[in-house]
Order: C-alpha cells, then structure tokens, then sequence
C-alpha cells in the first residue's frame, strides 16, 4: 500500500502547524501506527521550521511539503529555495538555544538528506513505521520522543 500529499504553503511559521495537522490527519486515516504518526510529525516540524530560519521561499514566495506512505516508512520532504548553507546536523553546546532541529531528524529517522534541483533544495527524512515482523505478528517501533498535539 502507498499514498502521498504535497501542499504548497505559505512561507510563514504559521506553515508549521498546518503542515503538522495535515500529515497527522493523512498518517492517521491511513492507519499509520500513532508512535510513528508522533515521530514523523516531529521530523517534519523540524525540517519546515529550518527551512523558514534558514532557507528562501520557492520561486512563488511559498514552501513545498510532501509525505508519502508505505506499508514500511513514511517519507518527508519539505522544498524551498535553498540557502546560503548546506543543512547539516549540529552539534550544539549544552547552552545554545538553537542548532538541534537536525540532530533530532537524524536521532529520529532511518535516513535522511538533501536533494538540489535548480535553486530548489528539499531536505527528506525517512521515518520507518514497522520494524519487523516475525511469526505474523508486527512489532510497532518504540517511540524515540513523545510529541503531543
């Protein structure tokens, strides 16, 4: 089984939240386990707001966010139009107030990486939804970090 989303919005912070609801409402009606729903919700969160910190809009003053779902692994990836920086994890002092928004992607995700096309750079993260499945039965991945609403 497979499906996807891509949602165009507004490159504001107010994005976040949106494309927080709508990746939940997607996972949720397609039966995505609610640890994995949390952790990819999380990851996307991550990745749009650094990419309005740190990125350019798209060409038409807007983000691109897009998820795709299989029976092993939702994918996120969030376009923009790139920086003066390539994303990479941080490693921030106990202190910092900032800089962890990758290193949560990277703790959370199978993978993830950076794509250009262009001026357009997307940043994906795969975040797996079944670890394994043994003598018919599925074991739901443990949830790396909780996240609420």
């Amino acid at each position: 089984m497979s499906a996807s989303s891509v949602v165009l919005l507004p490159y504001a912070p107010s994005s976040v939240a949106v494309a927080r609801q709508r990746l939940c409402s997607d996972l949720q009606e397609w039966g995505v386990y609610e640890t994995a729903i949390d952790d990819a919700v999380l990851v996307v969160s991550e990745l749009l707001s650094n990419a309005l910190r740190h990125a350019h809009p798209l060409p038409s003053g807007q983000i691109r966010v897009a998820w795709r779902w299989t029976d092993e692994h939702v994918e996120v990836a969030v376009s923009d139009g790139g920086a003066a920086t390539e994303p990479r994890a941080g490693r921030p002092t106990l202190s910092s107030l900032g800089g962890r928004g990758l290193g949560i992607v990277e703790y959370l995700a199978a993978s993830w990486g950076v794509r250009h096309e262009g001026e357009i750079t997307t940043v994906w993260a795969v975040v797996t939804t079944v670890s394994t499945v043994s003598n018919g039965k599925v074991s739901v991945p443990e949830p790396a970090l909780r996240e609420c609403g």
